[in-house]
């Protein structure tokens, strides 16, 4: 099966992260898969975007950040920040179906999500500062306009997990629906989308985007911070100690 299946349902399109054995992190090809299927999704109703094997995404995949690559972490890096942006621009409304974890960039996509589903065992939160990164593609700017600073900026900073229906009162996703019961609760906003006119809902997502288009020029410059901190003790640090299932030291205690 491919990392990333992208499969037409009716009117909608549905892209699904496909590593459950790390759990549904990306490496560099699967972002440019799944922004390929969100920029070539306008013929749609809408994109649904989700996870196999019980997560939804853990972000970018750590496993060479141990030992970094700087051109290919550039690229990642660099692929991160195009997919958000093209689920922000895609013309039609992009969903995301959590069934699991969303920690790191797997939260910043459900940030860049237009609408937001999950089950009551799923749960939320970033992990930058805890791994040796920093989550510059949606939780250190826009994710505030969400959830109000002060949360944001706790969410981003102490790397707290959430669960769903907490995630729900801070207004991160729409709605919490039982275990087993994700794919009805989407299909059924699907319906309701597919009463809408196309038209209008595109005028209405891009319009809606003052406050993303005005964080662009942050996200650029977080994207050119984490660069250059490639190969730091930091990055090395945070990394191996994730491999290795053990809690960082970043001061050399």
């Amino acid at each position: 099966m491919a990392d990333i299946e992208v499969e037409e349902r009716g009117h909608a399109l549905w892209v699904t992260i496909n590593r459950p054995d790390r759990r549904n992190a990306y490496d560099l090809d699967m972002a440019r898969a799944m922004t390929a299927a969100v920029e070539g999704a306008a013929r749609f109703d809408a994109v649904v975007l989700t996870g196999s094997g019980g997560a939804f995404c853990a972000g970018g995949a750590l496993a060479n950040l141990g030992d970094p690559d700087p051109d290919a972490l550039r690229e990642l890096f660099t692929a991160s920040f195009r997919l958000v942006d093209a689920i922000r621009n895609c013309p039609r409304p992009v969903i995301a179906a959590v069934d699991g974890a969303a920690a790191g960039g797997g939260n910043e996509l459900v940030i860049a999500c237009d609408l937001a589903i999950a089950t009551r065992r799923s749960t939320f939160g970033q992990t930058g500062p805890k791994v040796g990164s920093a989550p510059v593609l949606g939780a250190t700017n826009v994710l505030g306009v969400q959830i109000g600073e002060k949360r944001a900026k706790e969410m981003a900073m102490l790397c707290r997990r959430y669960p769903a229906e907490q995630a729900l009162a801070l207004g991160l996703v729409n709605e919490v629906v039982p275990d087993g019961e994700l794919e009805p609760a989407v299909e059924a906003m699907l319906a309701e989308i597919h009463r809408l006119s196309p038209r209008y809902l595109e005028i209405t997502k891009i319009s809606s985007n003052l406050w993303w288009n005005a964080s662009k020029d942050n996200m650029a410059a977080g994207v050119g911070m984490l660069i250059q901190a490639i190969g730091s003790p930091d990055m090395v640090e945070g990394a191996r100690a994730f491999l290795e299932k053990r809690r960082p030291n970043f001061r050399g205690d």
